[in-house]
């Protein structure tokens, strides 16, 4: 079967290259460079360059589509939000016989509307930090005293990734400490990133819900827990384990998921209060995730029973057990946190009060191995992608 990838920089195309390479499909491999992350990989048939689907959407789609009627395509995965906005929007315009494995096109910006998706969440009774939403830009001095939330807040713009006149707007959660610095900061937004949901914030472990969807019917589910992030405050994971879904997580999550009539992969992420150890909705990311490589590694092998799907009216069955206590760790994302740690102040990491120090975080990334850990990038059966890896991470640290 011919697959086509977007995104080749993206740890999530590696890891799908790779389990999908592995199970002797022809995988095409797009970035706007021919040589990227997964197209270095042994198990990438082809990379091919496309233009920015930033900065140039409709000849982005364009290249797509071209290739996709050349090479006989049978399925086309995004994956990262803009590719899959994009491609979800114009998705007409590509061959009927190439399958696209993703929610309709008013599901994907349902689910990025991070706005919405707390009142859908609501409304099935799922768990959400203590919230309040700037419609727009005109009123934050009156908007902020009338919040009523206790400080730190967290600000998130209702979308990731804001299409404008000028391109894609990329937005970031943010924190405030004092009604001042709030004010401040949102007073600095463009005013596309409005509507703005302030939150109280949930001090704890990250924690995510993954799926796989046939037309409304969960076929895969996987969960894990993250042990470090970047920042520290909450960000991208580091180090992650494979934990087993929390029932009540869980139910709500499908019925969520149901709300929004999905199609296809999702995550589900979460925070877990350490106070009270319940489950706070954060957002949901609707396309494969940057940890894939640890559910595969756990035994869920989401991007070939995504195919699987694509290809069948039954979707696959996959087994409903994987292994726990399976960790994934990312190597040179630990060496950037180490130096945050040891080169930032706890008050510009906004780490909460009770973290622990900084020579025991420290510590623990310096301890070289665990039980069942893997290197996410790093694979002595597929070497390439970790000395791109490494050379990139030279190359942006030094700038050589």
């Amino acid at each position: 079967m011919n697959i086509l990838l977007t995104d080749g920089g993206s740890r999530s195309a590696l890891a799908a290259t790779r389990s999908l390479g592995s199970k002797k499909h022809r995988v095409f491999v797009g970035s706007e460079s021919i040589k990227s992350l997964a197209s270095s990989s042994r198990y990438c048939h082809q990379g091919i360059a496309y233009p920015s689907p930033q900065e140039e959407p409709e000849a982005f789609i364009r290249c797509l589509v071209n290739f996709v009627e050349g090479n006989h395509i049978d399925v086309l995965l995004p994956m990262t939000d803009v590719s899959l906005l994009l491609i979800s929007k114009y998705r007409e315009s590509f061959p009927k016989g190439c399958v696209i494995p993703i929610p309709s096109d008013e599901s994907i910006r349902a689910a990025a509307d991070k706005n919405h998706v707390l009142k859908l969440a609501q409304s099935v009774g799922m768990s959400v930090p203590g919230s309040y939403t700037l419609l727009d830009n005109s009123g934050i001095e009156s908007g902020v005293s009338q919040c009523g939330l206790n400080y730190p807040v967290v600000i998130k713009p209702s979308r990731s990734r804001i299409r404008s006149e000028n391109g894609w707007i990329f937005t970031h959660v943010d924190y405030a400490e004092d009604q001042q610095e709030l004010q401040e900061k949102l007073a600095a937004l463009s005013p596309l990133a409005f509507p703005v949901v302030l939150q109280e914030r949930v001090v704890g472990k990250g924690s995510g819900a993954f799926y796989c969807f046939n037309q409304g019917v969960c076929v895969a589910k996987f969960a894990h827990t993250r042990i470090r992030e970047k920042p520290p405050s909450g960000g991208v994971s580091v180090v992650r384990e494979s934990r087993p879904v929390d029932p009540v997580v869980d139910r709500y999550s499908q019925a969520l998921l149901g709300k929004l009539n999905w199609h296809g992969v999702a995550m589900v992420e979460l925070k877990i209060d350490e106070a009270n150890n319940k489950a706070y909705l954060m957002e949901i990311n609707g396309r494969f995730w940057g940890s894939l490589q640890l559910a595969i590694d756990a035994g869920v092998d989401f991007p070939n029973i995504l195919v699987d799907m694509g290809q069948s009216t039954g979707g696959s069955a996959p087994p409903a057990d994987y292994q726990l206590g399976v960790k994934s760790r990312r190597v040179w994302c630990d060496v950037d946190l180490l130096l945050v740690y040891l080169l930032k102040s706890g008050r510009s990491l906004n780490l909460p009060q009770d973290h622990p120090g900084r020579l025991k975080a420290v510590l623990s990334i310096l301890k070289p191995y665990t039980r069942n850990q893997y290197f996410e990038i790093l694979r002595l059966s597929d070497l390439s992608p970790w000395l791109y890896e490494s050379r990139e991470w030279f190359k942006t640290n030094f700038k050589f």
